[in-house]
């Protein structure tokens, strides 16, 4: 029951009216009064407490029923305040001298905190404690704090300070150290939306519960907050609040407004959906509101798509039997995509300059992802697969009579056999555009083949029968080979030096060979061979001429008899051979 004091004639406003005065009629906090009445219970009080959290919580209520609490002469046997003996009614009729309280917003100085030193040594007239609540202590000075720490780690036994703050960063940490520390949160919109309907019920108020599912969600979990604007709506409705007349106070966006245009979006009618959208800011909303109560309604409408977690939406009874509904015209793709678009546009919102055409564009965006990722418009979908089938027959006809003059192409095959049968010189070789000018167009000596090139070196080694059969001796293929460094080796480069000292030579099998050093330029050479042996072929004029690259058995037998580090194997080598040491200090094969 409420004290007799809130039953006088003149008006109180609710927040004061219903303000608990007993730790079971707060909201949203069970676990703190729990903890708060244990340590009642068991005779474990500390010397200070610090109550932080969102505004209208209950920190300050809280504060003071503990405070009433620990000095009731006749505590219930769950450790509540009885509100009938002197001391709770000192409380209630506010003359109690045990209880101080004092705001910090306005009594920050060091002056301040002083006269409190000196108030504190004086005990209690009447109870066990004198309790002293400092509200928002984040407001006092720093000198202020470090003249309280002494007296708040080691005061009297009769006194126990709790100090209540929103901003608990701004407090030191040699405060916080000293202090019992409870966190208080907000309070969901469901216990909001109770506590509001019991109030409806005792002052005798007809309240619909979507009406009090948007207090409860205008308040941002704070019952002060809501109990405010609940006085405000019935200031407004009277004894009858409705939803309708409730959104229209609170110039809050209806629901029916975003499932209409979602209507729209799945439908695909983005011109009745920016319709909607400028009747809304009409109605004097920013599109940032707008927007923001969009993405939440997608939001919503995918918590809707699982059972599980249907309880998640924050909304009346009967808006959630629309929002079931509704949740299946949408799939959960649609849904994804929606509310990214959304969100994009609301974070980008503050920092447009065009505001009106973002929101605008989002919701063709939207759109557009209801065209796309949908099914629904069944009738299109015959109407595509046809328009795909026309072209086929279409297109086959006029390709068909195309093709009869076609035999154009065929015309170069008697032409192809005819080539090889002349015998070019060797300047006729240069400016023939069949082969020594088809092969300077192929290989690049000059840097490293691209890959284009490597694909007509394979068209040259497989064209290797438009070159002649002609005999050649080993001076033919030294002379070639010499031609070949002269052309495509420039002078002064590494290759140019290593080509003109290695030069093929006839082994005992009577095939061509290159030795070598290691296997190291073993494989580095085999990489540019088809570009060599190719240049080689048509100096030659023979297709067959080949050889390979060995290793020089000597050189390895050599480095096997000594065992040399790399270093010093490396520096003999130079030393023997300088032109190595210029290709080895020129980096990698470029080229050839």
């Amino acid at each position: 029951m409420y004290p007799k004091y809130f039953e006088m004639d003149e008006y109180i406003v609710s927040a004061r009216k219903y303000r608990p005065d007993t730790f079971e009629m707060v909201v949203g906090q069970d676990t703190i009064t729990q903890t708060l009445k244990n340590s009642i219970k068991n005779n474990q009080l500390g010397q200070a407490y610090l109550f932080c959290g969102p505004r209208g919580v209950g920190k300050t209520t809280c504060a003071r029923i503990f405070a009433k609490t620990i000095n009731c002469s006749n505590p219930t046997p769950d450790h509540e305040p009885c509100n009938e003996c002197e001391s709770c009614r000192a409380f209630i009729e506010s003359r109690s001298f045990n209880i101080h309280e004092l705001d910090a917003a306005s009594n920050n100085s060091v002056e301040d905190i002083r006269a409190l030193i000196d108030q504190v040594r004086i005990p209690p007239q009447l109870g066990s404690y004198s309790v002293y609540i400092i509200d928002e202590v984040h407001m006092l000075s720093q000198a202020a704090f470090n003249a309280f720490l002494k007296t708040l780690e080691e005061p009297p036994k009769h006194a126990i300070f709790i100090l209540a703050t929103t901003e608990k960063h701004k407090i030191l940490p040699t405060i916080l150290s000293r202090c019992q520390i409870f966190d208080f949160n907000r309070i969901s919109v469901e216990d909001i939306r109770k506590q509001l309907e019991y109030v409806a019920k005792q002052e005798g108020i007809e309240a619909e519960s979507d009406a009090l599912h948007v207090i409860a969600q205008k308040a941002d979990g704070a019952m002060r907050d809501a109990l405010s604007i609940f006085d405000q709506i019935v200031s407004f409705c009277g004894r009858n609040i409705t939803y309708q007349d409730t959104i229209k106070n609170l110039n809050v966006l209806d629901y029916e407004i975003y499932f209409k245009i979602t209507d729209a979006l799945l439908a695909g009618n983005y011109a009745e959906a920016l319709n909607i959208f400028d009747d809304v800011l009409k109605k004097g909303f920013e599109g940032g509101y707008f927007i923001n109560g969009l993405a939440s309604h997608y939001r919503d409408l995918l918590v809707c798509k699982d059972p599980n977690t249907i309880n998640l939406i924050e909304v009346g009874d009967k808006t959630k039997e629309k929002y079931l509904q509704f949740a299946q015209k949408c799939s959960v793709p649609f849904l994804f995509n929606a509310i990214q678009i959304a969100n994009s546009c609301d974070m980008s919102y503050r920092t447009s300059q065009n505001k009106r055409l973002l929101v605008e564009l989002s919701l063709l965006k939207i759109c557009n992802i209801s065209s796309s990722v949908f099914a629904l418009p069944q009738q299109q979908t015959p109407k595509t697969q046809v328009a795909q089938l026309q072209p086929q027959p279409v297109v086959s006809k006029p390709v068909v009579a195309e093709q009869k003059p076609a035999p154009a192409p065929v015309a170069p095959k008697p032409v192809l056999p005819e080539q090889p049968k002349p015998q070019p010189t060797n300047n006729e070789l240069q400016n023939d555009g069949t082969k020594a000018g088809l092969l300077n167009k192929i290989v690049g000596l000059g840097g490293t083949p691209t890959a284009s090139n490597a694909e007509k070196n394979t068209q040259v080694a497989t064209s290797t029968a438009n070159w002649g059969n002609k005999d050649f001796s080993s001076s033919d293929v030294t002379e070639a080979w010499l031609a070949f460094v002269a052309e495509k080796c420039p002078a002064g480069t590494r290759w140019n030096s290593y080509f003109r000292n290695h030069i093929p030579e006839v082994d005992e099998s009577g095939a061509y060979v290159l030795k070598v050093e290691d296997s190291s330029m073993q494989t580095r050479l085999l990489e540019r061979k088809e570009v060599i042996l190719n240049f080689v072929r048509m100096k030659l004029d023979n297709g067959s001429f080949n050889f390979n690259f060995v290793v020089d058995e000597n050189l390895v037998e050599k480095s096997n008899e000594v065992a040399k580090t790399t270093s010093e194997r490396l520096d003999e080598l130079k030393k023997n051979n300088p032109e190595v040491a210029g290709m080895l200090s020129d980096g990698d094969f470029t080229q050839v």
